[in-house]
């Protein structure tokens, strides 16, 4: 048996699944383990859904900022973009049955020894603190008010972590924090904007895994959400996104040996290369 995790797929599906070949993925015996963002920006959003969902517990997945835009739009609380590729999920006949199941996944979740979470996690957090966190958000997001939840959600504020902060700003720095993180401002405010390298970063932010006294660190976190910083293996973070729906990489990491499996998304039609974000 092997487990895997997966970088962000974003409706590759095409390429998902020549990726999965290449590992020899038998579901009878092997795991997957998706990094967030499933959907989104490809064109297969709707076939990655109904694949993953029909894996059962051979799948694990942990909730990105796609997959929460997608609950989102599907209850009318935002506005499709030109370059999102969506309407196959929202007019699919199975279309309840899959926001469903996806709206019954974490955000953080234990892998052996190992935290997978979609973005990142603040300085403030210990990774045991990170699934305590998260089953906050889960509760919300699971529970009989969870239309109220996902309308409430949208925001960048408030844009730091402080213990002593209640309902929805509470939930919503949860949520920013772990999906959509990449670096953090002097203060320790998220930062929303620069979306780049970390080489060009402007002056007075920090990668969120850099920040001095990160809580977090020494233990192994694995993520994806920053296509820019592409793949990163450091004995305590492993960055899996590589890009494929840009025309980069889909990437697999076996968790047990750290071994890297890839396959470009540039050879199939679902990946579409347009602005990245």
């Amino acid at each position: 048996m092997a487990c895997y995790a997966i970088g962000d797929v974003q409706g590759c599906y095409a390429a998902l699944r020549k990726l999965l070949e290449q590992l020899a993925f038998d579901p009878a015996q092997d795991e997957l383990v998706f990094v967030g963002d499933l959907v989104n920006r490809g064109l297969g959003s709707l076939e990655t859904l109904r694949f993953i969902k029909g894996l059962g517990e051979r799948a694990r997945v942990v909730l990105g900022n796609h997959d929460l835009f997608l609950l989102a739009l599907a209850e009318g609380f935002v506005r499709a973009k030109a370059d999102d590729t969506l309407d196959a999920v929202l007019a699919a006949p199975d279309r309840d049955e899959l926001l469903h199941w996806l709206r019954h996944q974490p955000l953080a979740r234990r892998e052996g020894e190992a935290l997978v979470v979609h973005a990142g996690l603040l300085p403030a957090w210990s990774t045991r603190q990170a699934v305590e966190l998260s089953a906050e958000v889960e509760a919300a997001l699971q529970g009989p008010d969870w239309r109220s939840f996902l309308g409430a959600l949208w925001g960048n504020k408030p844009g730091h972590w402080d213990d002593h902060l209640q309902g929805m700003d509470r939930l919503r720095v949860i949520v920013n924090g772990m999906t959509r993180l990449r670096f953090v401002t002097a203060a320790g405010d998220i930062d929303f904007k620069y979306k780049g390298e970390r080489e060009g970063a402007p002056a007075g932010l920090q990668s969120w895994f850099e920040v001095p006294g990160r809580r977090s660190a020494g233990e192994t976190i694995v993520c994806g959400h920053w296509s820019a910083l592409g793949l990163m293996l450091r004995p305590d973070v492993l960055a899996l996104d590589s890009g494929c729906v840009w025309g980069g990489m889909l990437t697999a990491l076996r968790l047990p040996d750290r071994m890297v499996f890839q396959q470009s998304g540039a050879d199939f039609p679902d990946a579409r290369p347009v602005a990245q974000d």
